[in-house]
């Protein structure tokens, strides 16, 4: 039997976790992959204005990073079903409350701040599914090559999501009408989070309403300059998102097509999630601190790269090569992130990474479109090869502090 899982971690997954859990951890995180492109698009067609419904994105983004670790933190405290049921219902009663203030001559502030508590009370559920993965591949005989497998999915489904999101918004959007994308979001998440959450996996996951020992006393320091690093990571990662894309709607549009941005910045995307699932097949005994380091450092020249190109196809090319590394170090940064989190802050972990990536995109949109506006794509591109860096050097850290006799929890 452990021969079979050895050689294909894939069915070791299934036989953990069961076929559904497979479509239903995908569709339900896609409402949180629409919601800051939705709430762009619906601020921005009804008030006329793209600066109000940047801010309403912005918005978004800020609360899905304070949220975020919230909900990760109560997860870890009671459980993630007592978690999940009630944000899924108090967040679609949000995105409904948005959906009916964001109207003609709407005020700014009831916007902004529905749009505030939109992102802040999104259910999590890719960390989440993350966490469960963790605990469900914990002890088997092929338990860490399966978690690796799991990891490498989580990373290439969330690649996938947040291509799909931005795409279905729109075309809902130009299609039928800027509301009806948000309201999808909102029907997907009463539909499909309590389906997650009541998933049999859930009960996986322990929490310490079943073990009352105080989760903060975990908290020590060196297992706090290793999840601060781990995040640090994510946070380039992000930024080195938020600059990419905005170097490829300027550079689209200095090509005569900005409309055609997005699509430039989806070859990033397919890449990467490429890349995420070959990570399972990677040799066992490469330290993952190696790993981050290896192809963070390959990031580097490649993300300088985007600098060269003069023709659409050319950038294409270029795109997907800035990809193949992309995947595997979020990958390698989510295992760091499990193996270095406070016992029994997993979910409080998973989740302050993706935050990580919310905080950086927001760094790199901003950044990278002020510089657009003064040097154009290459002032953007600019940021994301410095995040790049960023990336690097984080690794760089945790590989030391992750060196034998670098202190508990290494």
């Amino acid at each position: 039997m452990d021969t079979t899982v050895r050689s294909s971690p894939y069915r070791g997954l299934l036989e953990v976790a069961g076929a559904a859990f497979f479509p239903i951890a995908f569709f339900a995180r896609l409402p949180l992959a629409m919601l800051t492109i939705g709430a762009l698009t619906l601020v921005s067609a009804t008030t006329g204005s793209y600066a109000s419904g940047g801010l309403a994105a912005g918005a978004v983004g800020i609360g899905s990073a304070i949220g975020a670790p919230a909900l990760g933190y109560a997860a870890d405290r009671w459980g993630q079903r007592p978690v999940l049921l009630p944000a899924a219902v108090v967040h679609a009663a949000v995105v409904a409350g948005l959906l009916l203030a964001a109207g003609p001559g709407a005020e700014a502030w009831p916007v902004l701040l529905l749009a505030f508590a939109a992102g802040a009370t999104c259910p999590q559920v890719g960390p989440m599914a993350r966490v469960r993965w963790m605990s469900l591949t914990s002890g088997r005989p092929a338990g860490r090559r399966e978690l690796e497998t799991a990891l490498s999915y989580e990373s290439t489904v969330d690649e996938l999501t947040f291509v799909m999101g931005p795409a279905l918004v729109g075309l809902l959007a130009s299609l039928v009408a800027p509301w009806l994308p948000l309201a999808l979001a909102a029907a997907l998440t009463l539909a499909l989070v309590p389906a997650f959450a009541v998933h049999r996996t859930a009960a996986a996951v322990p929490n310490h309403r079943d073990h009352p020992a105080s989760p903060t006393a975990r908290w020590d320091r060196a297992r706090a300059v290793r999840v601060g690093t781990a995040v640090t990571g994510m946070i380039g990662m992000g930024t080195l998102f938020g600059a990419t894309a905005a170097g490829a709607v300027a550079f689209a549009g200095a090509t005569g097509d900005s409309s055609a941005g997005g699509l430039l910045y989806a070859a990033l995307g397919l890449t990467s999630a490429a890349a995420a699932l070959s990570v399972s097949a990677w040799p066992s005994g490469w330290a993952h601190p190696a790993r981050w380091v290896v192809c963070a450092l390959a990031l580097v020249p490649l993300a300088l790269l985007l600098q060269l190109p003069v023709s659409t196809p050319a950038m294409v090319a270029v795109l997907l090569l800035v990809g193949i590394p992309v995947g595997p170090v979020m990958v390698t940064i989510f295992t760091v992130g499990g193996d270095v989190a406070p016992r029994g802050l997993l979910g409080t972990t998973m989740t302050l990474l993706a935050s990580g990536i919310v905080v950086g995109t927001a760094i790199g949109n901003g950044l990278a479109g002020a510089l657009a506006d003064e040097f154009g794509h290459r002032g953007a591109f600019a940021v994301a090869a410095g995040a790049a860096f960023v990336l690097f050097l984080a690794g760089v850290l945790m590989a030391y502090l992750r060196r034998p006799g670098a202190g508990r929890g290494a």
